[in-house]
Protein backbone atom coordinates (compact mmCIF):
# COMPACT_ATOMS: atom_id res chain seq x y z
CA UNK A 1 0.00 0.00 0.00
CA UNK A 2 1.00 3.61 -0.28
CA UNK A 3 0.70 6.87 -2.18
CA UNK A 4 2.67 7.60 -5.34
CA UNK A 5 4.33 10.98 -5.14
CA UNK A 6 5.96 13.15 -7.78
CA UNK A 7 8.26 14.62 -5.18
CA UNK A 8 8.67 13.32 -1.65
CA UNK A 9 11.41 13.72 0.94
CA UNK A 10 11.62 11.90 4.30
CA UNK A 11 9.97 13.95 7.02
CA UNK A 12 12.76 13.63 9.58
CA UNK A 13 16.39 14.69 9.26
CA UNK A 14 19.20 14.10 11.76
CA UNK A 15 22.41 16.05 12.15
CA UNK A 16 25.51 14.16 11.01
CA UNK A 17 26.99 13.87 14.50
CA UNK A 18 23.77 12.60 16.10
CA UNK A 19 23.25 10.32 13.14
CA UNK A 20 26.63 8.66 13.58
CA UNK A 21 26.20 8.37 17.34
CA UNK A 22 22.84 6.67 17.08
CA UNK A 23 24.08 4.23 14.48
CA UNK A 24 26.57 2.97 17.05
CA UNK A 25 23.83 2.18 19.55
CA UNK A 26 22.32 -1.28 19.76
CA UNK A 27 18.73 -2.04 20.68
CA UNK A 28 18.23 -3.94 23.91
CA UNK A 29 17.20 -7.57 23.77
CA UNK A 30 16.83 -9.85 20.78
CA UNK A 31 13.49 -8.50 19.57
CA UNK A 32 13.01 -6.85 16.19
CA UNK A 33 11.83 -3.22 16.12
CA UNK A 34 10.36 -1.08 13.36
CA UNK A 35 9.61 2.53 12.47
CA UNK A 36 6.75 2.94 9.97
CA UNK A 37 4.86 5.85 8.42
CA UNK A 38 1.43 5.70 6.78
CA UNK A 39 -0.06 8.46 4.61
CA UNK A 40 -3.62 8.49 3.26
CA UNK A 41 -5.50 10.99 1.12
CA UNK A 42 -9.12 10.72 -0.10
CA UNK A 43 -10.88 12.67 -2.81
CA UNK A 44 -14.07 13.12 -0.79
CA UNK A 45 -13.55 13.40 2.98
CA UNK A 46 -16.39 12.53 5.33
CA UNK A 47 -17.31 12.86 8.98
CA UNK A 48 -14.40 11.54 11.02
CA UNK A 49 -12.36 11.00 7.85
CA UNK A 50 -10.02 13.90 7.05
CA UNK A 51 -8.91 14.49 3.46
CA UNK A 52 -5.32 13.76 4.46
CA UNK A 53 -3.81 11.97 7.44
CA UNK A 54 -0.25 10.91 8.32
CA UNK A 55 0.66 8.68 11.27
CA UNK A 56 3.90 7.24 12.58
CA UNK A 57 4.44 4.00 14.48
CA UNK A 58 7.29 2.52 16.48
CA UNK A 59 6.56 -1.19 16.63
CA UNK A 60 2.78 -1.26 17.23
CA UNK A 61 2.59 2.02 19.13
CA UNK A 62 1.44 5.18 17.38
CA UNK A 63 3.89 7.98 18.11
CA UNK A 64 2.53 10.98 16.18
CA UNK A 65 -0.17 12.22 13.83
CA UNK A 66 -0.94 14.99 11.37
CA UNK A 67 -4.22 15.49 9.53
CA UNK A 68 -5.89 18.08 7.34
CA UNK A 69 -8.35 19.00 10.11
CA UNK A 70 -5.83 19.95 12.81
CA UNK A 71 -3.10 21.12 10.38
CA UNK A 72 -0.58 20.27 13.08
CA UNK A 73 1.86 17.45 13.81
CA UNK A 74 1.21 16.21 17.35
CA UNK A 75 2.64 13.50 19.63
CA UNK A 76 0.47 10.49 20.46
CA UNK A 77 2.49 9.13 23.41
CA UNK A 78 3.91 11.15 26.35
CA UNK A 79 7.49 10.01 25.81
CA UNK A 80 7.59 11.62 22.35
CA UNK A 81 7.77 14.98 24.13
CA UNK A 82 11.38 14.14 24.99
CA UNK A 83 12.39 15.03 21.44
CA UNK A 84 11.67 18.69 22.21
CA UNK A 85 14.59 18.84 24.66
CA UNK A 86 17.06 18.10 21.86
CA UNK A 87 15.13 19.93 19.13
CA UNK A 88 12.63 22.60 20.30
CA UNK A 89 11.49 23.11 16.69
CA UNK A 90 10.82 19.42 16.07
CA UNK A 91 7.01 19.61 15.98
CA UNK A 92 6.94 22.91 14.10
CA UNK A 93 9.30 21.52 11.48
CA UNK A 94 7.28 18.33 11.04
CA UNK A 95 4.07 20.38 10.82
CA UNK A 96 5.49 22.38 7.91
CA UNK A 97 6.74 19.26 6.14
CA UNK A 98 3.38 17.52 6.59
CA UNK A 99 1.48 20.51 5.28
CA UNK A 100 3.62 20.45 2.15
CA UNK A 101 3.10 16.70 1.78
CA UNK A 102 -0.65 17.18 2.04
CA UNK A 103 -0.58 19.51 -0.99
CA UNK A 104 1.42 16.93 -2.96
CA UNK A 105 -1.09 14.21 -2.13
CA UNK A 106 -4.00 16.34 -3.27
CA UNK A 107 -2.22 16.97 -6.54
CA UNK A 108 -1.51 13.29 -6.96
CA UNK A 109 -5.20 12.48 -6.56
CA UNK A 110 -5.96 14.61 -9.62
CA UNK A 111 -3.06 13.10 -11.56
CA UNK A 112 -4.25 9.56 -10.79
CA UNK A 113 -7.86 10.27 -11.76
CA UNK A 114 -6.75 11.70 -15.09
CA UNK A 115 -4.33 8.86 -15.74
CA UNK A 116 -7.02 6.24 -15.16
CA UNK A 117 -9.71 8.31 -16.98
CA UNK A 118 -11.88 8.68 -13.88
CA UNK A 119 -14.31 11.59 -13.88
CA UNK A 120 -15.60 11.31 -10.31
CA UNK A 121 -16.27 9.08 -7.33
CA UNK A 122 -14.33 8.45 -4.16
CA UNK A 123 -10.65 7.65 -4.68
CA UNK A 124 -7.80 7.06 -2.27
CA UNK A 125 -4.02 7.16 -2.46
CA UNK A 126 -1.78 5.71 0.23
CA UNK A 127 1.90 5.53 1.04
CA UNK A 128 3.72 3.28 3.46
CA UNK A 129 7.45 3.39 4.16
CA UNK A 130 9.76 2.55 7.02
CA UNK A 131 12.61 0.49 8.36
CA UNK A 132 13.21 -2.46 10.64
CA UNK A 133 16.08 -3.46 12.91
CA UNK A 134 15.84 -7.22 13.15
CA UNK A 135 16.79 -9.35 16.12
CA UNK A 136 19.84 -10.73 14.29
CA UNK A 137 21.15 -7.23 13.57
CA UNK A 138 20.07 -7.08 9.93
CA UNK A 139 18.33 -3.95 8.66
CA UNK A 140 15.34 -3.73 6.36
CA UNK A 141 13.59 -0.88 4.59
CA UNK A 142 10.71 -0.40 2.16
CA UNK A 143 8.66 2.23 0.30
CA UNK A 144 5.33 1.34 -1.33
CA UNK A 145 2.46 3.23 -2.93
CA UNK A 146 -1.10 2.26 -3.81
CA UNK A 147 -4.13 3.75 -5.53
CA UNK A 148 -7.71 2.75 -4.71
CA UNK A 149 -6.46 -0.16 -2.60
CA UNK A 150 -4.30 -1.67 -5.35
CA UNK A 151 -0.52 -1.76 -5.54
CA UNK A 152 0.87 1.06 -7.66
CA UNK A 153 4.63 1.28 -7.33
CA UNK A 154 7.39 0.10 -4.95
CA UNK A 155 11.04 1.03 -4.42
CA UNK A 156 13.81 -1.54 -4.84
CA UNK A 157 16.63 -0.05 -2.80
CA UNK A 158 19.12 -2.68 -3.95
CA UNK A 159 18.84 -1.72 -7.62
CA UNK A 160 17.74 1.90 -7.02
CA UNK A 161 14.77 1.34 -9.34
CA UNK A 162 10.98 1.33 -9.06
CA UNK A 163 8.63 -1.57 -9.77
CA UNK A 164 5.34 -0.60 -11.44
CA UNK A 165 2.28 -2.72 -10.63
CA UNK A 166 0.27 -1.78 -13.74
CA UNK A 167 0.46 0.25 -16.94
CA UNK A 168 -0.79 3.35 -15.14
CA UNK A 169 2.31 3.28 -12.93
CA UNK A 170 4.73 2.93 -15.85
CA UNK A 171 4.77 6.71 -16.36
CA UNK A 172 5.79 7.23 -12.72
CA UNK A 173 8.40 4.48 -12.94
CA UNK A 174 10.13 6.05 -15.93
CA UNK A 175 10.17 9.44 -14.23
CA UNK A 176 11.47 8.17 -10.88
CA UNK A 177 14.04 5.75 -12.31
CA UNK A 178 15.70 8.74 -13.99
CA UNK A 179 16.07 10.60 -10.66
CA UNK A 180 19.23 8.83 -9.51
CA UNK A 181 20.12 11.31 -6.74
CA UNK A 182 16.64 11.01 -5.26
CA UNK A 183 16.81 7.22 -5.31
CA UNK A 184 20.23 7.22 -3.65
CA UNK A 185 18.86 9.48 -0.95
CA UNK A 186 15.93 7.14 -0.31
CA UNK A 187 18.28 4.17 -0.01
CA UNK A 188 20.44 6.05 2.52
CA UNK A 189 17.38 7.15 4.45
CA UNK A 190 15.85 3.67 4.70
CA UNK A 191 19.11 1.92 5.60
CA UNK A 192 20.70 4.51 7.87
CA UNK A 193 18.75 7.59 8.87
CA UNK A 194 15.48 5.77 9.50
CA UNK A 195 17.34 3.22 11.65
CA UNK A 196 18.96 6.05 13.60
CA UNK A 197 15.59 7.62 14.33
CA UNK A 198 14.20 4.24 15.33
CA UNK A 199 17.00 3.83 17.86
CA UNK A 200 16.40 7.32 19.20
CA UNK A 201 12.68 6.66 19.65
CA UNK A 202 13.40 3.34 21.34
CA UNK A 203 15.57 5.22 23.82
CA UNK A 204 12.83 7.79 24.46
CA UNK A 205 10.20 5.11 25.06
CA UNK A 206 12.39 2.36 26.51
CA UNK A 207 10.23 1.97 29.63
CA UNK A 208 7.39 0.89 27.36
CA UNK A 209 9.00 -0.36 24.15
CA UNK A 210 11.92 -2.31 25.63
CA UNK A 211 10.10 -3.88 28.58
CA UNK A 212 9.43 -7.60 28.82
CA UNK A 213 6.38 -9.29 30.31
CA UNK A 214 6.32 -13.05 30.62
CA UNK A 215 3.47 -15.02 29.04
CA UNK A 216 0.90 -16.87 31.11
CA UNK A 217 0.29 -20.28 29.51
CA UNK A 218 -2.63 -22.63 30.10
CA UNK A 219 -3.73 -25.76 28.23
CA UNK A 220 -7.40 -26.71 28.12
CA UNK A 221 -9.18 -29.60 26.41
CA UNK A 222 -12.54 -30.38 24.84
CA UNK A 223 -13.96 -33.64 23.49
CA UNK A 224 -14.71 -33.91 19.77
CA UNK A 225 -17.63 -35.81 18.26
CA UNK A 226 -15.41 -38.36 16.48
CA UNK A 227 -13.73 -39.77 19.57
CA UNK A 228 -10.78 -37.38 19.32
CA UNK A 229 -10.18 -34.33 21.46
CA UNK A 230 -8.71 -30.87 20.98
CA UNK A 231 -6.07 -29.33 23.20
CA UNK A 232 -6.01 -25.52 23.22
CA UNK A 233 -2.93 -23.60 24.34
CA UNK A 234 -3.76 -20.12 25.65
CA UNK A 235 -0.73 -17.81 25.72
CA UNK A 236 -1.51 -14.33 27.01
CA UNK A 237 -0.15 -11.24 28.74
CA UNK A 238 3.26 -11.19 27.01
CA UNK A 239 5.39 -8.34 25.63
CA UNK A 240 7.12 -7.80 23.24
CA UNK A 241 5.02 -9.21 20.42
CA UNK A 242 7.54 -11.70 19.04
CA UNK A 243 6.97 -15.17 20.44
CA UNK A 244 7.55 -18.75 19.41
CA UNK A 245 4.86 -21.25 20.40
CA UNK A 246 4.44 -24.81 19.14
CA UNK A 247 2.91 -28.13 20.05
CA UNK A 248 5.49 -30.79 20.81
CA UNK A 249 4.93 -34.52 21.02
CA UNK A 250 7.54 -36.51 22.90
CA UNK A 251 9.74 -33.42 22.83
CA UNK A 252 9.56 -32.87 19.05
CA UNK A 253 7.61 -30.15 17.25
CA UNK A 254 4.27 -31.53 16.02
CA UNK A 255 2.40 -29.95 13.08
CA UNK A 256 -0.30 -32.50 12.20
CA UNK A 257 -3.80 -31.37 13.16
CA UNK A 258 -2.63 -28.03 14.53
CA UNK A 259 -4.23 -24.61 14.13
CA UNK A 260 -2.56 -21.31 15.00
CA UNK A 261 -4.18 -17.93 15.50
CA UNK A 262 -2.55 -14.57 14.97
CA UNK A 263 -0.74 -12.73 17.74
CA UNK A 264 -3.33 -10.15 18.81
CA UNK A 265 -3.15 -7.15 21.16
CA UNK A 266 -4.78 -6.86 24.57
CA UNK A 267 -6.21 -3.58 25.86
CA UNK A 268 -3.27 -3.20 28.29
CA UNK A 269 -0.65 -3.24 25.50
CA UNK A 270 0.34 -6.88 25.91
CA UNK A 271 -0.46 -9.68 23.44
CA UNK A 272 -2.15 -13.06 23.32
CA UNK A 273 -2.02 -16.13 21.09
CA UNK A 274 -4.11 -19.29 20.77
CA UNK A 275 -3.02 -22.55 19.16
CA UNK A 276 -4.73 -25.92 19.13
CA UNK A 277 -4.06 -29.52 18.18
CA UNK A 278 -6.45 -32.42 17.61
CA UNK A 279 -5.23 -35.65 19.21
CA UNK A 280 -6.15 -39.14 20.31
CA UNK A 281 -7.11 -38.85 24.02
CA UNK A 282 -4.90 -41.84 24.80
CA UNK A 283 -1.85 -39.81 23.66
CA UNK A 284 -2.71 -36.73 25.69
CA UNK A 285 0.19 -37.15 28.11
CA UNK A 286 2.67 -37.04 25.22
CA UNK A 287 1.77 -33.46 24.18
CA UNK A 288 3.11 -30.19 25.49
CA UNK A 289 2.68 -26.55 24.49
CA UNK A 290 6.20 -25.13 24.14
CA UNK A 291 6.63 -21.35 24.43
CA UNK A 292 9.80 -19.32 23.85
CA UNK A 293 9.93 -15.59 24.60
CA UNK A 294 12.47 -12.89 25.48
CA UNK A 295 11.10 -12.79 29.03
CA UNK A 296 11.84 -16.48 29.62
CA UNK A 297 15.27 -17.83 30.52
CA UNK A 298 14.38 -21.17 28.93
CA UNK A 299 11.49 -22.59 26.89
CA UNK A 300 8.31 -23.23 28.83
CA UNK A 301 6.62 -26.62 28.30
CA UNK A 302 3.02 -26.80 29.57
CA UNK A 303 0.80 -29.91 29.57
CA UNK A 304 -2.90 -30.26 30.18
CA UNK A 305 -3.61 -30.79 33.86
CA UNK A 306 -6.83 -31.96 35.43
CA UNK A 307 -8.35 -29.31 37.64
CA UNK A 308 -7.33 -30.19 41.23
CA UNK A 309 -10.07 -31.08 43.69
CA UNK A 310 -10.16 -28.50 46.48
CA UNK A 311 -11.03 -30.59 49.57
CA UNK A 312 -11.05 -27.56 51.80
CA UNK A 313 -13.60 -25.84 49.60
CA UNK A 314 -15.76 -28.97 49.44
CA UNK A 315 -15.65 -29.48 53.25
CA UNK A 316 -16.43 -25.81 53.76
CA UNK A 317 -19.41 -26.06 51.41
CA UNK A 318 -20.73 -29.15 53.20
CA UNK A 319 -20.37 -27.49 56.60
CA UNK A 320 -22.11 -24.43 55.23
CA UNK A 321 -25.03 -26.53 54.00
CA UNK A 322 -25.25 -28.36 57.34
CA UNK A 323 -25.23 -25.07 59.22
CA UNK A 324 -28.02 -23.78 57.02
CA UNK A 325 -30.06 -26.95 57.63
CA UNK A 326 -29.56 -26.67 61.39
CA UNK A 327 -30.51 -23.02 61.30
CA UNK A 328 -33.71 -23.73 59.38
CA UNK A 329 -34.53 -26.66 61.69
CA UNK A 330 -34.02 -24.46 64.71
CA UNK A 331 -36.31 -21.79 63.32
CA UNK A 332 -39.02 -24.35 62.58
CA UNK A 333 -38.69 -25.85 66.10
CA UNK A 334 -38.91 -22.39 67.65
CA UNK A 335 -42.02 -21.51 65.64
CA UNK A 336 -43.75 -24.80 66.52
CA UNK A 337 -42.89 -24.38 70.20
CA UNK A 338 -44.35 -20.91 70.24
CA UNK A 339 -47.49 -22.17 68.55
CA UNK A 340 -47.82 -24.96 71.19
CA UNK A 341 -47.39 -22.52 74.06
CA UNK A 342 -50.03 -20.27 72.55
CA UNK A 343 -52.54 -23.16 72.38
CA UNK A 344 -51.85 -24.22 76.00
CA UNK A 345 -52.19 -20.65 77.23
CA UNK A 346 -55.46 -20.23 75.35
CA UNK A 347 -56.92 -23.46 76.79
CA UNK A 348 -55.85 -22.52 80.32
CA UNK A 349 -57.42 -19.10 80.02
CA UNK A 350 -60.75 -20.60 78.92
CA UNK A 351 -60.77 -23.02 81.93
CA UNK A 352 -60.02 -20.29 84.46
CA UNK A 353 -62.97 -18.25 83.29
CA UNK A 354 -65.39 -21.06 84.39
CA UNK A 355 -63.89 -21.70 87.92
CA UNK A 356 -64.37 -18.50 89.84
CA UNK A 357 -65.42 -20.44 93.09
CA UNK A 358 -62.32 -22.56 93.54
CA UNK A 359 -58.62 -22.01 93.20
CA UNK A 360 -57.92 -25.70 93.19
CA UNK A 361 -56.91 -27.25 89.92
CA UNK A 362 -58.48 -30.52 88.99
CA UNK A 363 -55.89 -33.25 89.38
CA UNK A 364 -56.04 -36.54 87.54
CA UNK A 365 -53.99 -39.21 89.35
CA UNK A 366 -52.07 -41.76 87.32
CA UNK A 367 -53.55 -45.22 87.13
Amino acid sequence: MGVFLLLRWPPLILGAAAHLLLLLLDCAGSTSHSLRYFYTAVSEPGQGLPQFIAVGYVDDQQIDQYDSDTKEALPRVPWMRKVEKEDPQYWNTNTQISQGTELVFRENLEIARNRYNQSGGIHIIQNMYGCELRSDGRKGGYYQDSYDGRDFIAFDKETLTWTAADTGAQVTKRKWDAELARNQYWKAYLEEECIAWLQRYLDYGKETLLRTEAPVVKVTRKADYDGLETLVCQVHGFYPKEIEANWVKDGKVWQEGTLRGLVAPNSDGTYYLLLSVQIDPEERERFRCRVEHDSLEKPLDVAWEKEPVNLGLIVGAILGVMAAILLVSGIIFFIRRKQSEKLVYKAASTSDQGSDSSARVSYQPSV
